[in-house]
């Protein structure tokens, strides 16, 4: 006798916290207010190996007898509602110029968040792009790893490249076709 696949539902909710160290988080749905867990192998296969507190997020949902679990994730939004100061590096680029720019899939070379920073190289480019902490929690990630495959909209700063949006290693591969 075959196995019934236990029945999944989509669900919009917040992140409440993710742990890249512990391998999971959670999520409050926005209906039940309930918690879902987030598992980081989910989220690797969404192409992020981590999500920044409070971020909008859906993902299809099994009940399980140890709770609700995500099991795929469908989108995230970065967190909203705070005061987004601009940042001065960006010069006169508001956000849908930088929107505008391509998608340029990069590998991070290092991220160091209690330094508030790192670099990663574009594929096809030899010189490195900043990532500052703040690009990163608007882009909706609470972290990078050393050779993690992410896609940037990379921008002249006052220093050289940076990067003024962080997105998962897919986007560009979407954006591409």
């Amino acid at each position: 006798m075959a196995e019934e696949e236990p029945e999944q539902h989509r669900v919009l909710g917040r992140v409440k916290w993710f742990d890249p160290g512990k391998g999971f988080g959670f999520i409050v749905a926005d209906d039940s207010g309930g918690d879902i867990l987030l598992h980081a192998n989910v989220l690797r296969n969404f192409g992020q190996g981590s999500v920044a507190d409070g971020s909008r997020i859906t993902v299809m949902v099994q009940n399980t007898a140890r709770g609700a679990q995500a099991t795929e994730v469908v989108a995230i939004e970065p967190p909203e509602g705070e005061s987004l100061t601009p940042i001065e590096e960006f010069g006169d680029n508001d956000a849908a110029t930088i929107a505008a720019l391509p998608l340029e899939p990069a590998r991070v070379k290092w991220f160091d968040k209690a330094k508030g920073f790192g670099f990663a190289n574009v594929h096809g480019r030899p010189e490195d792009v900043f990532i500052h902490i703040e690009v990163l929690r608007r882009s909706g990630f609470a972290d990078l790893a050393p050779g993690e495959a992410i896609s940037l909209r990379v921008i002249d700063g006052k220093r050289g490249r940076m990067a003024a949006q962080v997105a998962a290693w897919e986007a560009a591969m979407r954006e591409a076709r």
